[in-house]
């Protein structure tokens, strides 16, 4: 039988993105999702004038306000189940990532529950140089998962994932902002999957991009984030879901 992937981008006001974007993806995948949580920049519009134009290739899941990258990812975790995908690929809709990686990351989940890139595994001709508060909070963050959860990963926060539809049965995923990636991580090592990361560029396009509110300034999302891990770990023990020895969970994937 052949293999169902989906892959799903969760999108927010990327008017100047998303027509390149999916038509990149469309050469790689299949079938595409996309989650639009919330628009006002016409990008709903064109997804449905592509989806109008592509249905059987483009299918467009629309947010009456926005909610959130988490929530756009559950969106998209939700709809994979219920169709019945093997698994899903997700991935930015700013640009930021390769759709031609695609097939890597599908291939590379034939033998990892989640696949996830890393910015930071391997240096790419071209590399751009990240901010230093975004670099600096990815490692605290990343080390601090890494020796909570018994973790060996080198990029918490990356987007582009490949992740199989058992996996997202096991996880119980609530958080809706940009810290869902840390329950994420926190669901993961209470479920003990199997988790592979494959290098991917590193590339900025948007340097200004908001947070939101407070967590634009990068102490309190520093704060919010370790605030995320910490309530997460402790609803996952106290459900007596995680050990408290943690043990080694992942590996890299050239």
């Amino acid at each position: 039988m052949t293999s169902r992937w989906l892959t799903a981008l969760p999108v927010f006001n990327e008017v100047n993105y998303v027509d390149d974007v999916l038509d990149q993806v469309l050469r790689y995948s299949d079938r595409i999702l996309v989650v639009d949580d919330g628009s006002t920049d016409g990008t709903s519009e064109k997804l449905d004038a592509r989806r109008a134009a592509q249905p059987e290739q483009i299918e467009v899941i629309h947010h009456p306000k926005n909610r959130g990258y988490g929530a756009g990812l559950q969106s998209a975790f939700q709809y994979t189940l219920e169709n019945d995908y093997e698994g899903v690929v997700t991935l930015d809709c700013d640009g930021q990532h390769q759709p031609h990686r695609i097939p890597r990351f599908i291939e590379a989940a034939r033998s990892a529950d989640i696949v996830s890139g890393s910015r930071y595994l391997k240096k790419y001709n071209g590399d751009d140089e990240p901010p230093a508060e975004r670099m600096f909070i990815n490692r605290r963050i990343t080390a601090d998962l890494n020796e909570r959860l018994g973790f060996a990963l080198t990029d918490a926060f990356c987007g582009f994932k490949a992740y199989r539809a058992d996996a997202l049965r096991v996880m119980r995923i609530t958080n809706d902002g940009y810290a869902m990636p840390l329950q994420l991580w926190v669901e993961a090592a209470a479920a003990g999957l199997s988790v592979v990361e494959i290098p991917v560029p590193l590339i900025y396009l948007d340097l200004d991009r908001s947070f939101g509110g407070s967590l634009d300034h990068s102490e309190t999302r520093l704060n919010y984030y370790n605030e995320v891990i910490d309530d997460a770990i402790a609803k996952v023990r106290g459900e007596g879901r995680l050990p408290d020895t943690p043990y080694f969970r992942a590996q890299s994937c050239g």
